[in-house]
């Protein structure tokens, strides 16, 4: 029988350090984001917004030319670059130190080659979305990645049926873990994480209204800023998921029927 901690904000906050008076925005860390295929730059921006609201130094975004221009009208703190392929990826993931891997990347050749060249590096790895996709069908094992799944995305690195997946969260969780290694979060509600020291978290907060479009990118860039911040994979997973569903609690408080994922980034701003 495994033993499930039940997430408590108290329990959570004191892994972020206070930060000192003489501070700079290179003791915290630079995020690379990495996504943005045709047609979806929303999803890399909002994983750069929440990175920047969550406390990241530097935040860069590596996403198709024709969307420079709209990540650095929504978001001019961050640092914006068209890339055609994985070689002009590579100076970008050698300055970076998290990288976010996922958000609209999509499934075409372009994506492919942004995938691969990211899985070179050794710096840790957030995985979502669409680079989870492009993992189901290549399997491999990364002790330095942190895979976010939701339970569609689940199904396919698993091959077995979203019912199946539902039917026994807990059980998935684990065979996720044993099949591609490092830590796992399997969102949803009562989202569940498994670390490297296969230490099992269970994190009862949300609101229904968090049911919309792009959360996940969100959660992502909180994820990689705190990675950034000097946290471990293991310690950020944690954290960012409570982080997280706290803030949808906290834009949902004033009875919203559903919020939107842009509508987070001040109450991380205060959470975290």
């Amino acid at each position: 029988m495994s033993t499930v901690i039940h997430l408590e904000y108290d329990t959570q906050k004191p892994l972020l350090a206070q930060r000192l008076m003489g501070a700079h925005k290179g003791d915290f860390g630079h995020v690379l984001v990495i996504g943005g295929d045709e047609g979806m730059p929303g999803a890399p921006i909002l994983a750069a917004d929440a990175a920047c609201f969550a406390g990241a130094g530097l935040v860069t975004v590596a996403t198709r030319p024709q969307h420079v221009l709209a990540v650095t009208v929504r978001r001019p703190e961050a640092l914006v670059y068209g890339v055609e392929d994985g070689i002009q990826l590579e100076p970008l993931l050698a300055r970076a130190s998290v990288i976010v891997l996922g958000p609209g990347l999509g499934q075409s050749a372009w994506s492919e080659a942004l995938f691969q060249a990211a899985l070179k590096t050794p710096l840790p790895l957030i995985v979502d979305a669409d680079a989870l996709n492009l993992l189901a069908r290549q399997p491999r094992e990364n002790q330095h990645w942190l895979l976010t799944p939701h339970p569609g995305e689940a199904a396919r690195l698993l091959n077995v049926s979203v019912q199946e997946i539902q039917a026994d969260r807990l059980y998935a969780l684990k065979q996720l873990r044993h099949r591609y290694s490092g830590n796992v979060i399997l969102k949803g509600a009562n989202s569940l994480i498994i670390n490297t020291q296969d230490q099992i978290f269970l994190c009862s907060r949300g609101h229904p209204a968090m049911a919309s479009a792009g959360m996940g990118d969100v959660l992502t860039g909180v994820l990689a800023a705190l990675v950034a911040q000097g946290l471990s994979l293991a310690e950020s997973a944690p954290l960012g998921v409570y982080a997280h569903a706290y803030a949808g609690e906290k834009a949902a408080s004033d009875g919203k029927r559903s919020v939107l994922a842009s509508d987070l980034g001040r109450y991380l701003q205060r959470i975290i």
